[in-house]
């Protein structure tokens, strides 16, 4: 089953041309049967490309995808073009007065990560956001720093800030095989870094109601369940696209900025070889179980949800 798109946003070409199932509105409106509604809320810089990664991801499993993309309120996007932000785009306020309801919604990461959280200066909505999720999402993911900003409000975890910056692609330890979201997983997995700040392990197992469910000897968490809000919190980039470390470190450089070449990325970790994707397929696993258990568990009636 596809993935609903408006025909003209950008990912509906990129999509259709890799050979994701895609269906216009048009088309998924005439169809009876009730598609699982998912929501991206973007912080992130590069909008387009950030839609691209996540619609890819979601759009790869057998069900009906109604995607939609929400940004913060009053935040102004400076790398994107306000013709797309106004055609695609719709602000959280519209949507929290709407009253309407999602089976799942995608928190991005937001390059702030330097900032104490309540610096943010959309530090006060991204809250509302978290406690909207309980009451009008069934099920929340918390990308990098929506991660660490989420598992920070309701339970208190500290952000750290790293003295050099986490920055490759690194091996992953499957803790838990026999959750459902680690459904076909292997025993290691691999998945891109990058970040200036970290979540520590025994912060985390400090909180009973916290499982976590992937980490690194080097990297430390990754992926962690909260049962309790309904959420997950992943700290790094399974989105991520086989160039995109790549293109952060080129950018760096062209900066003058300090940085190391990605660590575990490039062929023989020589910058000039190509990038190795060794992540793509459990990218596709995990969203893909994050998806079936969201029609596994969300009501038909999307009124239920939050009840």
């Amino acid at each position: 089953m596809p993935i609903t798109l408006p025909e003209n946003l950008p990912a509906y070409d990129v999509l259709s041309a890799e050979g994701v199932m895609v269906m216009g509105e048009g088309r998924a409106a005439s169809q009876e049967i009730r598609p699982i509604r998912i929501a991206l809320l973007n912080l992130m810089p590069k909008k387009i490309q950030t839609e691209n990664q996540f619609a890819r991801l979601i759009g790869a499993t057998p069900l009906q995808i109604d995607f939609k993309l929400i940004r913060m309120s009053e935040h102004q996007t400076k790398n994107t073009a306000a013709e797309h932000m106004e055609e695609f785009y719709r602000p959280f306020n519209e949507v929290k007065a709407s009253g309407e309801k999602f089976d799942g919604l995608i928190i991005t990461g937001a390059p702030i990560e330097h900032l104490p959280f309540e610096e943010v200066t959309y530090w006060d909505e991204i809250k509302e956001v978290f406690e909207w999720t309980q009451t009008h999402v069934h099920s929340t993911f918390g990308v990098c720093w929506g991660g660490m900003a989420m598992i920070n409000y309701f339970h208190g975890v500290k952000k750290h800030v790293l003295e050099e910056k986490a920055f490759g692609l690194f091996r992953q330890n499957n803790l838990a095989p026999a959750s459902p979201y680690l459904r076909g997983f292997s025993d290691e997995c691999y998945i891109p870094v990058s970040r200036w700040t970290e979540m520590r392990q025994a912060e985390i197992d400090a909180v009973p109601a916290l499982i976590p469910l992937l980490g690194s000897d080097e990297t430390g968490p990754c992926l962690v369940q909260d049962p309790d809000h309904r959420a997950l919190y992943i700290f790094n980039h399974f989105e991520y696209d086989t160039g995109t470390l790549n293109e952060e470190y080129r950018r760096d450089v062209d900066a003058g900025k300090p940085i190391v070449p990605p660590l575990h990325y490039f062929q023989n970790d020589n910058p000039s070889l190509r990038p190795v994707n060794r992540w793509r397929s459990h990218a596709h696993l995990l969203y893909g179980n994050w998806i079936n258990e969201i029609y596994q568990t969300t009501p038909y009636d999307l009124a239920k949800i939050g009840e």
